[in-house]
């Protein structure tokens, strides 16, 4: 890929993909319900705020979210789909001085985040020199994608994510595929698979496809993940201490952080190591 070309492609910061809690009215502790269990101490409704969120948007125990019993909370990402709600699609203006754009608001947020991942895929796929034969594609699909969130409220609410998803994933399916043809030998097909607490300790899955795969509390240290296509993988719990998760395709912040790893897990360079990880 040439230096012109490379300088080209979009990335997360300049698509707005990188969460700004500062510039959005707390949505995702307001607009999305979640059920007590391991991962939240209590249960909240769909647009009912939840009662640690405080008059200025912010957590009122955001440093002790995992020890309170909300470790939900620190592994959600919208992908900047708040501050896009909150700043554009209603020009700052926020649901308590203004109650009668909640309803909308909250409706709108979880699209928005839809899109928002979308873009998050397509930008890294755009970024892949194997993946350049459905370059023009997947550009086609991301600045549309883009046009999508700056609709009006009612245009977003009304919008069929589903089908556009369909269009995009058949793009991000043969950009995986064209990536991954690239790593030498057979790889495995995992996808969708069941893999909860699976033993795949020392597991060669290069290049492997384990999208959808559900590896919740799966054992994967020391793994070879290298080039694996993850998107939507379900990575909760699962053990990546001592894994190379170097070139892994569409993994995101969030599955990072629902997951456990240490100083040893090898990671694609444009992800950090999430905080809660041993240090040793």
């Amino acid at each position: 890929m040439s230096p012109d070309h490379a300088e080209a492609l979009p990335d997360a910061a300049a698509l707005g993909l990188r969460s700004d809690c500062g510039s959005c009215f707390g949505l995702c502790c307001v607009a999305l319900p979640f059920a007590a269990s391991a991962d939240f101490a209590i249960d909240k409704d769909a647009g009912r705020p939840c009662p640690n969120l405080q008059t200025d948007f912010r957590c009122g125990i955001h440093a002790e979210l995992r020890p309170r019993g909300f470790s939900g909370c620190t592994v959600f990402d919208c992908f900047g789909a708040g501050q896009k709600v909150s700043q554009v699609t209603f020009g700052g203006q926020d649901w308590r001085r203004a109650p009668g754009t909640a309803r909308q608001m909250f409706e709108v947020f979880p699209v928005m985040r839809q899109l928002h991942e979308l873009l998050w895929y397509l930008a890294e796929a755009l970024a892949r020199p194997a993946a350049r034969p459905v370059h023009a594609g997947l550009r086609a699909a991301l600045e549309k994608t883009e046009a999508l969130t700056r609709g009006g409220a009612e245009e977003l609410a009304a919008l069929d994510v589903p089908a556009h998803r369909g269009e995009v994933n058949a793009l991000l399916l043969r950009a995986s595929e064209l990536v991954r043809a690239e790593v030498p030998g057979r790889k495995k097909d995992r996808r969708g698979a069941d893999l909860l607490g699976a033993r795949l300790k020392g597991a060669r899955l290069r290049g492997a496809s384990l999208r959808g795969a559900c590896l919740v509390a799966a054992d994967l240290t020391g793994a070879d993940l290298r080039t694996a296509d993850l998107i939507g993988a379900d990575l909760r719990d699962a053990d990546l201490s001592g894994a190379d998760l170097t070139g892994a395709l569409f993994l995101t912040r969030a599955q990072l952080d629902a997951a456990r790893g240490d100083a040893a897990t090898r990671l694609p360079a444009a992800l950090s190591r999430p905080a809660h990880w041993q240090s040793g």
